[in-house]
This record gives C-alpha cells, structure tokens and sequence, in this order.
C-alpha cells in the first residue's frame, strides 16, 4: 500500500472516530431519559457499536472513553468529573470490540445475533452492573450490595433493549454507512 494511501485511511479513520465520539456525546448529554435520581437510559452505546464493529476494540474504546472524558469535561451532569466512569466506558468500548470487530469471513446471521448477545450481556454485567455500582457505591458511600440490587432493574432492562435494538438494526446501520 502507497504512503498516500495509508495517510488517507489514516485521515478517514479519525474523522470517522470523531464524529462518533461526537454522537456518542450527544447521545449521552443531551439525549438521555433519566429514571430517578441515579439512573438514565442512553442510547449512547450506537456510535460505540458502529466504531467497535468497523474499527474493532481501538475503535470502541475510544470513541466510548473519549467520549465519556470530553462529555464529562464539557457538559458536567451530576457533580464533578470522576475516572471510573470514563475507565469503566474504556472497557465496555473494549468489550463490544472484541464481540464485535469486523472479521475476515461472511457470518451467518445466528452468529451475529450470538455476538450480540454476548456483548450486550457482558457490557451490562461487567460494565454497568458491577462496575458502575462500585463507582457508584464508593462516591455516596452507599453500600455496594444496596446499589447493586437499586441498579438491577436498570440492567435487565438496558440489556433487553440493547440487544433487540443490534439485533434488528445493526446490520441495516452497517449496510447503510457502508460498514461490512
């Protein structure tokens, strides 16, 4: 490949990261349904999907911990900035990269449909049930099996919803942005 090419892919590449960091700050900001006073619903997790599903793990992580970092930064919410969170997106980024990076070969739809699947379950498991109730925990001081069982019903229902909406629209997001 010519050096021009691979400064061009270079180039599209972050653009691409860019936007969707961008999105995915919208999309937690300023587009997020709150549910009491320590929960909300986003669905910042489309452009984390998109960049992990065309960028790999790289793509996911820093498009959901840079922006988590620049949201948290720009558009306080709830107090002032904490590390966990942003390392606790890092890792869901990684997650649904490695669940769903592209890969070489053609996959059916039932292994899709299992990617998804898993990477919902393992994001909301790791990331948002234990990780996020520890941060939470250890900020108000809050027991964390008290926050753990207040978050559940959060979880279950983020689970369903994210996994429905991947797998009857990630491949149609895909195939419309041109991602294989």
């Amino acid at each position: 490949m010519s050096e021009k090419k691979l400064n061009q892919e270079k180039i599209f590449t972050l653009c691409c990261l860019g936007v969707l960091i961008a999105m995915q700050v919208v999309l937690a900001r300023f587009a997020a349904i709150p549910i009491g006073d320590m929960m909300r619903f986003s669905t910042s997790f489309i452009p984390v999907v998109i960049a992990a599903r065309r960028f790999g793990v790289f793509g996911g992580m820093a498009v959901y911990g840079l922006g988590d970092l620049v949201g948290a930064i720009a558009f306080p919410t709830g107090g002032a900035f904490f590390p966990g969170y942003t390392l606790t997106a890092a890792i869901v980024g990684l997650i649904f990269g490695l669940f769903l990076r592209p890969v070489k070969r053609e996959e059916t739809a039932t292994e899709r449909n299992i990617k998804i699947v898993l990477s919902v379950f393992c994001t909301q498991l790791v990331g948002s049930f234990l990780m996020n109730s520890f941060w939470r925990s250890f900020q108000t001081g809050t027991p964390y099996g008290a926050v753990l069982m207040t978050r559940l019903p959060q979880c279950l229902v983020s689970l369903v919803i994210q996994t429905v909406f991947m797998v009857l629209f990630l491949d149609k997001i895909c195939k419309v942005i041109k991602i294989k």
